[in-house]
């Protein structure tokens, strides 16, 4: 089996918006390695113990996209950055019902490259996701950017792609949303 373009997986995701029901069936092998590949990168930095694996969370979070109606999906970038959010979602909801279970510190999240930090350091996600949830109320566009470059893996082009925004603007937003994050994660 060839692997799908962009354009295909664009296309595809443009008849599931026009009520194309079959469609994200079709869709999920298509995705899945790089999904997983996703997924694989947000628990790489959690707790060795985590109970919560890199099919699961995949599974979960297509789940939770298939369940969204009146979706219009842009292209594949777009669908790729809701399907990071919807695993951030995914990740914080289970830190907190661990935390509620063992009142304990939370998950740990490896922040080197969304902090900004040199050597990797390990973050209370719960801490990142409220960090996150403070940046936009400050600043829409930075959260936003941090969501879709950390969370989402994409690239500085696809994210000025999905945001609408120049790469240039892009890198300056991305530069000052880690400086922030650094700052806040340490208090």
């Amino acid at each position: 089996m060839k692997t799908p373009s962009t354009q295909d997986i664009s296309r595809m995701l443009h008849d599931w918006s026009n009520g194309d029901e079959a469609m994200p069936a079709r869709l999920m092998p298509l995705v899945y390695d790089e999904l997983r590949r996703l997924a694989d990168h947000y628990l790489r930095g959690e707790r060795p113990d985590h109970t919560l694996q890199p099919t699961a969370l995949v599974h979960e979070a297509y789940l939770r996209l298939t369940d969204q109606t009146g979706m219009t999906w842009q292209n594949r970038a777009h669908f790729f950055a809701v399907a990071a959010q919807s695993m951030r979602q995914v990740l914080v909801d289970h830190a907190r019902s661990h935390r509620a279970a063992k009142r304990g510190s939370g998950q740990k999240l490896a922040l080197d490259e969304a902090a900004g930090i040199s050597q990797p350091q390990e973050v209370d996600l719960l801490a990142l996701d409220e960090a996150l949830s403070r940046l936009a109320v400050l600043d829409p566009q930075q959260s936003r950017i941090v969501e879709l470059r950390y969370f989402g893996g994409l690239t500085v082009e696809e994210t000025a792609e999905v945001m609408g925004l120049s790469p240039r603007t892009v890198k300056r937003a991305w530069q000052m949303a880690k400086a922030w994050l650094r700052l806040q994660i340490r208090n």
